[in-house]
């Protein structure tokens, strides 16, 4: 079934930030799965071939680790794991260019970390070189660099979901996917043979936070609560999302077409500015500022300003 709404929203836009987690892109030994990686490559090349600009963000330099070290079961040790990703993120980027190179087209890697979006002259530097690889027609990889990433010194993201969301502020973009293996939201646990989908989002509200079910765990670091979150970012800076299966075959050119597959949310109205997008989601928060009722009440109902005329 064709959703005219969803069609209208996902053809108009030119450019598209594409998340894929590693449960889409790894086998249930957590190994990289090259086939599904050459269908995603052809999947992407076709929203090229459309006009679409595409900026991925991959998952699965652990998985590919693995497979290049012969590891049968995943580490646990942090310095353990960032090292299975520093061999894997290389293998990664090499199964992306065979996919895509098939098709004539090429692809740039990006790593980044969360300082990266806090300092200004770094997120600037970011935009730029990725505004450039589009420009080139080159297909941006990005990933989190795993093996300089701790949440001990607060240079993570968190996981792909969030940082996904913040390249797509970033750029502003004018949809954000979101590819598990999952088939979007349910109203309520997605293994109750109940649970029905929920087609389309127009606010993310108490009401649509509580149908959150999460069993993530094992390979994945982001389940339906990190996707929830990464939508409302997106959505409240007047970008769309999508949340569906990476494992449905063609599961992009059926949103492209709009078939009624996965969870669309709306962006809300028009797209936010751009010192706005970095204030609200990537600038580093530190400091306070204490206001009265009044002012409270100007900011908050009247989009007041507090600062002074001119």
């Amino acid at each position: 079934m064709i959703n005219p709404q969803r069609q209208e929203a996902v053809q108009s836009a030119q450019l598209v930030v594409v998340k894929i987690g590693s449960r889409v892109l790894t086998t249930e030994e957590g190994l990289l799965d090259v086939g599904r990686v050459e269908k995603i490559g052809q999947q992407c090349h076709e929203l090229l071939t459309s006009g679409k600009k595409i900026v991925v963000v991959s998952s699965g330099a652990v998985g590919a680790g693995m497979g290049r070290l012969g590891l049968s079961t995943r580490p646990c040790t942090l310095p353990e794991l960032q090292a299975v990703a520093a061999v894997g993120q290389s293998c990664l980027t090499e199964a992306y260019e065979r996919s895509l190179g098939s098709f004539g087209r090429h692809v740039a890697q990006l790593l980044l970390v969360a300082d990266d979006m806090h300092d200004r002259g770094r997120y600037l530097n970011i935009r730029n070189t990725l505004r450039s690889l589009l420009k080139y027609g080159a297909i941006p990889i990005i990933n989190e660099n795993d093996s300089v990433s701790t949440a001990e010194l607060q240079t993570t993201f968190g996981d792909n979901d969030q940082l996904a969301a913040l390249v797509a502020t970033l750029l502003g973009a004018d949809a954000l996917v979101l590819l598990s293996d999952v088939e979007g939201l349910f109203d309520q646990d997605p293994k109750n043979p109940e649970a029905q989908r929920i087609s389309t989002v127009r606010e993310i509200d108490s009401t649509i936070e509580s149908m959150v079910h999460d069993c993530s765990g094992g390979i994945s670091k982001g389940g339906m609560a990190s996707k929830l979150k990464a939508a409302k970012t997106v959505n409240e800076a007047g970008i769309h999302c999508f949340i569906g299966s990476g494992r449905q075959e063609s599961i992009l050119q059926e949103l492209v077409q709009g078939h009624d597959v996965g969870t669309f949310f709306l962006g809300k109205n028009d797209l936010m500015p751009a010192k706005k997008r970095w204030l609200g989601w990537s600038a580093s928060v530190s400091g306070k500022i204490i206001v009265d009722a009044g002012a409270q009440h100007a900011v908050l109902e009247r989009g007041s300003s507090l600062l002074p005329a001119g």
